[in-house]
């Protein structure tokens, strides 16, 4: 049996672990020890994608079954050595009000993190003082749909930002649905990325209206898969690469190569939700399929 707290010294900054044995996945027996090693061991491709941006946690301190709550601000007891932005919060009246936002730019940051049970990391599209350097769009399926049906519309949703010279990779969202990244040139403001985002989503809904929907209302949603356009804007926030979702059994937010996306879409292979050691094993193999997102990308055309 792990102890109740265990100081440890991470690259120069001591923390103290607690509670490892405790079970956060009850139905597959994942600890809170489980959760550190993952994102430990993910941590060399996963913080090159918080690097600079302010993350917003889902935490869950007594497991998935429990409680769980959104945390933006920065916790009590936080560490000196922890970077802290503090930044008005987007959508706040004339943004008054600020919030201290906690940035991951090192492991010991996200173990202390992962020690908090902060078991989904969620990043917005900018980094911090500049402007959307992503594009994502969330694909959304409404039941009956499922992946399946997302991976489909995905292909479409490539083929459409080809035509504009954007650059699309796709992952699941570990949930039910997935997202397409989109590197862009970090030189447009959140509006004129949410605004072309929503153009090709209306696009694509009115070449195929029985399948694809851009409207928010969830009453027209079931059988389609809905294009979130709106995950652009400056308040909101995704899932970030490689995050631990809060499901029964753990998934994770897994990158795919089109190979994967189009066998899936045409049926030629099932939809899969990735476990940690998958997602792992993934890596081993492949590297970082979301390497180019660190890069620069294109304009968006007006």
């Amino acid at each position: 049996m792990a102890p109740d707290r265990l100081p440890v010294s991470i690259e120069g900054r001591d923390l103290e672990l607690s509670n490892l044995d405790k079970v956060l996945f009850p139905a597959a027996g994942f600890t809170k020890g489980e959760v550190i090693d993952y994102y430990t061991r993910v941590a060399p491709v996963l913080l090159p994608h918080l690097a600079g941006r302010a993350v917003t946690r889902i935490r869950y301190p007594n497991g998935v079954d429990g409680v769980h709550f959104f945390e933006k601000n920065k916790p009590a007891g936080t560490p000196d050595w922890v970077r802290l932005e503090t930044l008005p919060v987007p959508g706040s009246t004339k943004s008054r009000e600020t919030i201290d936002f906690i940035v991951v730019d090192e492991l010991p940051t996200l173990v202390w993190l992962a020690n908090l049970a902060a078991l989904e990391l969620h990043t917005p599209q900018w980094k911090i003082g500049a402007h959307p350097d992503l594009l994502v769009v969330d694909l959304d399926p409404g039941a009956p749909a499922g992946l399946r049906e997302c991976c489909a519309v995905a292909v479409l949703m490539r083929d459409r930002l080809e035509q504009d010279g954007i650059a699309a990779y796709p992952k699941t969202s570990g949930k039910k649905g997935m997202q397409l990244c989109c590197p862009i040139s970090g030189t447009q403001d959140a509006e004129t990325v949410t605004a072309y985002a929503k153009r090709v989503a209306e696009e694509l809904a009115a070449m195929v209206p029985g399948s694809i929907t851009a409207k928010m209302a969830k009453a027209i949603r079931p059988g389609k898969i809905f294009i979130d356009w709106s995950q652009n804007a400056a308040a909101k926030t995704t899932v970030t690469p490689y995050s631990l979702r809060a499901q029964e059994f753990p998934t994770v937010s897994t990158p795919l190569t089109w190979d994967e996306v189009e066998a899936v879409g045409t049926g030629a292979a099932e939809p899969h939700h990735y476990s940690p050691a998958e997602a792992l094993d993934r890596i081993d193999e492949h590297g970082d399929l979301l390497a180019d997102l660190l890069r620069p990308g294109p304009v968006l055309p007006g």
